[in-house]
C-alpha cells in the first residue's frame, strides 16, 4: 500500500510545461534564429547598410539611423535574453538566478522609430531585418512572461480536481462524530 501512496504523490507534483519548453528543440531554434539574426543585421548594417544609407534624402537618412539604432538595441536585449536562457539550460546557471537582478535581461518593448510613411521608404533588407526582430521580440517577451512573470504560466498551487471535491464531501459525510 505504501508503494502506491508513493507513486500517487510523485504524480501530483505538477510538470512545468514552461520548463520543458524553455529547454526545448523549439527554443533551440529560436536561440539560432535570434542568433542569425543579430548576425545578418551587423553584416548588413556594417556592410550594403552603409551604402544604403549614403544614398537616402536627409529625413530618410535619420530615419535610416534611428531604425538602425532601434533594431541594434532590440536585437542586444533579444541576444541577451537568449544567452542567458542558454546558460539555464545547461545547467551553468539556476532558473533562479538567471530571475536574479544581478543576471535578469529586462526586456523592453521596441516599437519601430520612424512612422509608417517614412519606414516605407526605407531600404527593403532594413525593414525586413526590423520587421523580422519585432516579431521575435514578441515571440522572446511572451516566453520571458511565460517564466518568470508574476504567475510563470502556471498556477503556484495545485487546484483541486473535481473527483477531489467529491470524494473530500463523501469524506465529511460519513466521517464519525458529524
Amino acid at each position: 500500500m505504501g508503494q502506491a501512496s508513493d507513486s500517487v504523490e510523485s504524480i501530483q507534483t505538477p510538470v512545468s510545461f514552461v520548463e520543458k519548453l524553455a529547454g526545448s528543440e523549439a527554443f533551440g531554434a529560436m536561440f539560432r534564429e535570434g542568433m542569425a539574426l543579430v548576425e545578418e543585421a551587423a553584416a548588413y548594417l556594417d556592410g550594403d547598410g552603409r551604402d544604403d544609407a549614403k544614398s537616402l534624402p536627409r529625413s530618410e537618412a535619420l530615419a535610416y539611423a534611428a531604425e538602425s539604432m532601434r533594431l541594434t538595441t532590440r536585437l542586444m536585449q533579444i541576444a541577451s535574453w537568449l544567452l542567458l536562457q542558454r546558460a539555464v539550460n545547461q545547467g551553468e546557471i539556476t532558473r533562479a538566478q538567471a530571475a536574479s537582478d544581478k543576471h535578469k535581461v529586462r526586456l523592453s518593448q521596441q516599437e519601430l522609430a520612424s512612422n509608417p510613411d517614412v519606414f516605407a521608404h526605407l531600404p527593403q533588407k532594413l525593414r525586413d531585418l526590423a520587421i523580422h526582430s519585432l516579431r521575435l521580440q514578441a515571440r522572446v517577451m511572451h516566453l520571458d512572461q511565460l517564466i518568470y512573470g508574476s504567475d510563470a504560466g502556471y498556477p503556484q498551487t495545485r487546484a483541486e480536481s473535481p473527483v477531489e471535491a467529491q470524494l473530500q464531501r463523501l469524506r465529511n459525510a460519513f466521517a464519525p462524530g458529524l
